[in-house]
């Protein structure tokens, strides 16, 4: 599929590109690594540039309803400006950045069913074209696993998890979407809520965490949404009680009463100033012992809802899916 569509694109005997990336899963924050390796055609052609697109499938909601699509959220340029010979092999080594917010799609090994890849693009000075589109596995920062295992251990439920265009107001997001993590509530807090959507934005000196809770309503009020913020700092990691914390913070959802499009509850886990005229002074739970390490907790959900091999099919049936849509396409311009 990737060398028929570059020599369609280039040209019959045109080169032909590979991405390998290195194996394991990255961090959001963190580097993605690995090599371009290309093989030269019949003739030898300038290579103006080698590029990488993150790409995520993103969820949109409409006036008609629902429709999901694919959604470019970094590009790098990592080679470029030299010959390839006839025939001839070259690996291009590169590591870049990968951005903060990048969504999560595994916990503990086990797939959350968010589906990113990474893209390459091949300029050469006839055309241009992009080549292979690789899964990208990202798991969570040690902040963002502290949180999510202390709801598995408060006995919150995995549901789902997708990625949806949009932004969150009153937020620092730079993406142009979010990862919503939707989880069932425990038996103490069923009266309150059906169900919580979590939101995690990352940055280079903490977490902002949002909270979504969908309100049972009463026999004469009607049911809404409810929504808070909190920040908390990387290094808070080793050093709060983290059930004691997200406790709390699940308690203040629960009791707030706004609804969404209001202004939002803001709460500083690290007692740092959020940058928002609405902090809680309430203060946190105080430090505490460390979360306890080991795959408990949220993982179980995910292993009941999600089979692994059912995501990777999942990935290669989107990322087929969207080669087939760019064919079609570009022979419907040729045409």
């Amino acid at each position: 599929m990737v060398f028929k569509r570059l020599l369609g694109a280039i040209g019959i005997g045109g080169p032909s590109v590979d991405t390998v990336l290195d194996g394991g899963a990255v961090l959001p924050g963190g580097a993605l690594s690995g090599q371009v390796r290309l093989r030269g055609g019949g003739a030898a052609v300038e290579i103006e540039e080698i590029g990488l697109e993150l790409v995520a499938r993103v969820e949109a909601e409409h006036e008609e309803g629902e429709s999901e699509g694919a959604v470019a959220f970094e590009r790098y340029v990592v080679g470029g400006g030299f010959r390839l010979g006839e025939d001839e092999e070259r690996s291009v080594p590169f590591t870049v950045a990968v951005p903060w917010e990048t969504p999560v799609t595994e916990l503990y090994g086990q797939p959350l069913g968010v589906v990113l890849g990474v893209r390459t693009e091949l300029v050469v000075a006839d055309g241009r074209d992009r080549g292979d589109l690789d899964p990208l596995t990202v798991r969570p920062l040690p902040v963002q696993e502290a949180i999510l295992e202390a709801l598995g251990q408060l006995e919150f439920g995995f549901r789902s998890a997708d990625l949806e265009l949009g932004r969150i107001g009153g937020t620092g997001q730079r993406l142009p979407f979010y990862q919503e993590i939707e989880l069932t509530p425990p038996p103490r807090y069923a009266h309150a809520v059906t169900e919580i959507e979590l939101t995690f934005l990352a940055t280079p000196s903490g977490l902002e965490v949002v909270l979504e809770a969908d309100k049972r309503g009463g026999p004469l009020t009607p049911g809404h949404d409810a929504l808070t913020r909190f920040t908390v700092r990387h290094e808070d990691v080793a050093v709060l009680d983290w059930n004691s914390e997200v406790d709390g913070w699940i308690r203040r959802l629960t009791e707030h009463r706004e609804a969404y499009g209001a202004q939002a509850y803001v709460h500083s886990a690290s007692h740092t100033d959020s940058g928002s005229d609405h902090t809680s002074d309430d203060g946190g739970s105080g430090l505490g012992t460390a979360v306890a390490a080991g795959a408990a907790g949220l993982a179980v959900g995910v292993v009941g809802g999600m089979v692994a091999a059912e995501v990777v099919d999942e990935i290669g049936d989107f990322l087929e899916g969207e080669e087939e849509e760019e064919e079609e396409g570009e022979e419907g311009e040729e045409g």
